[in-house]
């Protein structure tokens, strides 16, 4: 990934407290697991942004590489990597996601 991408990534994940790279937009979702990150999102009554990376391939690509995860969605909190879709409906399940963004928000 060159520096302009990685600059771009950074500056994205660094734009809102809960952020989101996924296929879509959070009103329109355009697959399964990014409609899931958006529906416990929303269901947490949490405020996040999104990035469609079918809008720009250097982005959806690059963002593989700075995560070092090789799936879409990816959900940052603060500047960190959570996971993807699987990981979020884990810690929804388990109650723990709610318990991490409270904590992130309050902070």
């Amino acid at each position: 990934m060159d520096d302009t991408t990685r600059s771009r990534i950074e500056g994205l994940v660094a734009s809102s407290p809960i952020f989101v790279f996924m296929k879509g937009s959070k009103l329109m979702p355009q697959c399964g697991f990014s409609n899931n990150v958006v529906q416990i999102l929303h269901s947490l009554g949490v405020s996040f942004e999104t990035f469609d990376v079918l809008s720009d391939m250097e982005i959806r690509q690059g963002i593989k590489e700075f995560s070092n995860w090789p799936t879409i969605p990816q959900v940052y909190v603060k500047g960190e990597f959570i996971g993807g879709s699987d990981i979020l409906i884990e810690m929804y399940n388990a109650g723990e996601l709610r318990e991490k963004l409270e904590i992130a928000l309050a902070s």
